[in-house]
C-alpha cells in the first residue's frame, strides 16, 4: 500500500534513489531508520553491505572502515614528510594502514620521517609529480574508442592505459599506444569492454527523469542536490516518481567532466541521507572526506541499489563514446542502467555520483565516479551533512 503522496515526495526530493516495486510499495523514509550509535563507524546498513559483498564479518567490517578512516586522515602528513620523493598513497587491506611509495632516491631522513607519521613505505622509481605529468600528457592525446581509460597506478608506479581486448590490434590504438609510451612511464593493459554511462529510458515507478531518462540522485546540498552530467543539460526540468516537478538543472558538464546540480523546490526537500531502498537501512551522510586508494567504497542506485567494492585509482581519464571525462576515481563496484547520478559512500563520507563503467550486477564490472569535492567546490554547493 503506498504512503501518502506528500510524505513519498519529501523522500523522493532527499535523495532518489530507489524503485517502485510492482505492487507500489516505497522505501522506508529516513526517519524510519535508526541512528549510528555513538562511536559507530557507519550505519547497520553499510555494515550489511560491506559483509555481503567483501566476506567479512561484522566486527571485520567496523574494524576495516575504522582503518581506512586512520589512513585518510594520516595522508596529507605522511605526503608532507615524503617532499619531493613522494610516489603516491593507498590503503593496503591486508595490513589495514597507508601504504606510502617514496623515490630510490630518497634521503634516511626522508624515508624515516614518513615512518614516523604510522604509514608503511615502500621505494619505488618515479615520483608522484612524474606520474602525474606523464597522466597530463596522455590526456592530450587524441583517444580512439578502442582506448578505455587511463590513469596514475601508484601502487604499480606508472601510468595504466586500458585497451579493449577486441580493438587492440587496431590501428587508431595502435597508434594510440605507441603515443602514449613516448610521454613516459607507460603500461598498457586489456579489458573487456568499452565503458558506459549508466542512464537508461523511461521504466515505469523511478523516481528522478529529465524527459525520457532516468538517472539517480547522488547527495543533498543546500537548495539541491547533486548528480551525473550526462543526465540532463543546464535548464533541463527534473520530475519524480510520479512525474511531479522536482527543480531544474542549474549547471551540468559532459563530457569532460561529469557532474550536475539540480535546484529542489515545488514542496520537495533535502536531508543529508543516502536511501538503501529496503536492501539496507538509510545511511547519514556526515562529510566528504575522500577515501584513500584501497578503501572500501559503495554505491547506491535507483536501479541496483547498494552495492560495495574498493577504489581502484583515482584521477582516471574515461574515454566514453561522447567524449573524455578526466580526474575520475575507479572502482570495482557493479552498476547498470539507471544508476548514473547516484551516491558512492565510503562509511559516513560522500565520495561521489555515479558516472558510467562496464559490466554488470550479475557477472561483475567496474565503475566510476565524479569526485563529490570537485563538484561542490565548481558551483559553489555545500553538502548537506547530519
Amino acid at each position: 500500500m503506498r504512503r501518502s503522496r506528500l510524505r513519498h515526495i519529501g523522500l523522493a526530493g532527499l535523495l532518489v534513489l530507489g524503485s517502485l516495486t510492482a505492487v507500489g510499495t516505497l522505501p522506508a523514509s529516513a526517519a524510519d531508520a535508526p541512528s549510528p550509535a555513538a562511536g559507530q563507524p557507519a550505519s547497520a546498513g553499510l555494515l550489511d553491505a560491506m559483509q555481503r559483498d567483501f566476506g567479512l564479518t561484522r566486527a571485520e567490517a567496523e574494524d576495516r572502515l575504522a582503518a581506512e578512516r586512520r589512513a585518510g586522515d594520516l595522508a596529507p602528513e605522511a605526503r608532507r614528510a615524503a617532499g619531493k620523493a613522494f610516489g603516491g598513497s593507498w590503503f593496503d587491506a591486508g595490513s589495514g594502514r597507508l601504504t606510502v611509495a617514496v623515490t630510490s632516491d630518497a634521503a634516511p631522513s626522508t624515508t624515516a620521517a614518513v615512518r614516523a607519521t604510522g604509514a608503511q613505505v615502500r621505494t619505488v622509481e618515479h615520483s608522484a609529480d612524474l606520474l602525474d605529468a606523464t597522466k597530463a600528457r596522455v590526456d592530450r592525446l587524441d583517444a580512439p574508442t578502442g582506448v578505455s581509460s587511463w590513469r596514475v597506478d601508484t601502487a604499480a608506479n606508472t601510468v595504466v592505459v586500458d585497451v579493449v581486448r577486441a580493438q587492440q590490434a587496431d590501428n587508431d590504438v595502435r597508434r594510440f599506444v605507441k603515443q602514449a609510451r613516448a610521454t613516459g612511464p607507460v603500461t598498457v593493459r586489456t579489458v573487456a569492454s568499452t565503458p558506459q554511462t549508466f542512464a537508461a529510458g523511461t521504466v515505469g515507478g523511478d523516481p528522478y527523469y529529465t524527459g525520457n531518462v532516468r538517472c539517480s540522485i547522488g547527495f543533498s546540498v543546500h537548495g539541491g542536490f547533486v548528480t551525473a552530467g550526462h543526465c540532463g543539460g543546464t535548464g533541463a526540468g527534473v520530475s519524480g516518481w510520479d512525474r511531479s516537478y522536482i527543480g531544474t538543472f542549474q549547471g551540468s558538464s559532459f563530457p569532460e567532466n561529469d557532474y550536475a546540480w539540480v535546484s529542489v523546490g515545488s514542496g520537495w526537500w533535502t536531508v543529508p541521507v543516502v536511501l538503501g531502498w529496503g536492501t539496507v537501512s538509510d545511511q547519514l551522510v556526515r562529510g566528504s572526506n575522500e577515501a584513500p586508494v584501497g578503501a572500501s567504497v559503495c554505491r547506491s542506485g535507483s536501479t541496483t541499489h547498494w552495492h560495495c567494492g574498493t577504489v581502484l585509482a583515482k584521477n582516471e581519464t574515461v574515454n566514453y563514446s561522447q567524449g573524455a571525462v578526466r580526474q575520475m576515481t575507479k572502482t570495482s563496484v557493479c552498476a547498470e542502467g539507471g544508476d548514473s547520478g547516484g551516491s558512492f559512500i565510503s562509511g559516513d563520507q560522500a565520495q561521489g555520483v555515479t558516472s558510467g563503467g562496464w559490466g554488470n550486477c550479475s557477472s561483475g564490472g567496474e565503475t566510476w565516479f565524479q569526485p563529490i569535492n570537485e563538484i561542490l567546490n565548481r558551483y559553489g554547493l555545500t553538502l548537506h551533512t547530519a
